[in-house]
């Protein structure tokens, strides 16, 4: 996946969760609601992470397209 695919990506989970969260304002979200928020935070973050991984790569002159998406435990373990 190229890096403008990978941004595509990210810019349609960013739409979508934003559409939650509007939703999310005065009653709050039903259980699938949450469910499918953590699901996309959880992708987002998938999507960053392989980003970084591609740029770190071809800045360090590494082809980018070896560039893996990572799982979501190791993801979400990252200390901020």
């Amino acid at each position: 996946m190229a890096d403008e695919d990978t941004i595509a990506r990210i810019d349609a989970l960013i739409a979508e969760e934003r559409e939650l969260r509007s939703h999310a304002t005065g009653s709050g979200l039903d259980d699938a609601g949450t469910r499918r928020l953590r699901e996309l935070e959880q992708q987002l973050d998938q999507c960053w992470d392989l980003l970084r991984q591609r740029r770190a790569r071809a800045e360090f002159g590494d082809d980018p397209d070896e560039a893996q998406p990572r799982s979501v435990s190791e993801v979400e373990s990252y200390q901020q």
